[in-house]
């Protein structure tokens, strides 16, 4: 469920005349009254919008695979490479980070980078339906369908 909430500061142009919410049965608003002129407005969302059924299907699809395995050792040896792969990978980035100009030429390289990519797929309509093809893809590859 979202929640969104606004406190505005007393404007110097509003005139004290007029009131702020001229109908408070349209506007869902309430003012806050009081030695300061605030405008507080509070949004609430109808129903959830988050899809839990793509996250249940991951849940399955690897409880599925874990009492299908007839090797679960693998699946452990497996897990436990990709734990020491992530640290060893970023005492690797650390001590590269530690040597002297070589973090600005990769922030560098990757500035340059980063435009590439969005004059490349992200600037005009043609390039981003083409990069959707290109990720919706590797999706499908990716899950075998």
């Amino acid at each position: 469920m979202a929640f969104a909430s606004a406190v505005t500061p007393p404007s110097l142009f509003l005139v004290p005349s007029k009131p702020i919410v001229t109908n408070p049965r349209k506007y869902p608003v309430s003012a806050v009254t009081g030695g300061r002129r605030c405008l507080s407005v509070v949004v609430r969302a109808i129903g959830d919008s988050s899809d839990t059924s793509s996250d249940a299907s991951v849940v399955k699809d690897v409880q599925n695979a874990w009492s299908n395995s007839e090797d679960r050792i693998a699946f452990v040896g497996l897990g436990f490479a990709a734990i020491v792969a992530v640290w060893a990978s970023s005492n690797l980035i650390e001590a590269v980070d530690k040597l002297p100009l070589v973090p600005s030429v990769f922030e560098f390289i990757g500035i340059l980078f980063s435009w590439w990519f969005i004059y490349r797929y992200l600037l005009f309509k043609p390039d981003r339906e083409e990069l959707s093809k290109i990720i919706k893809t590797a999706i499908s590859t990716v899950l075998g369908k």
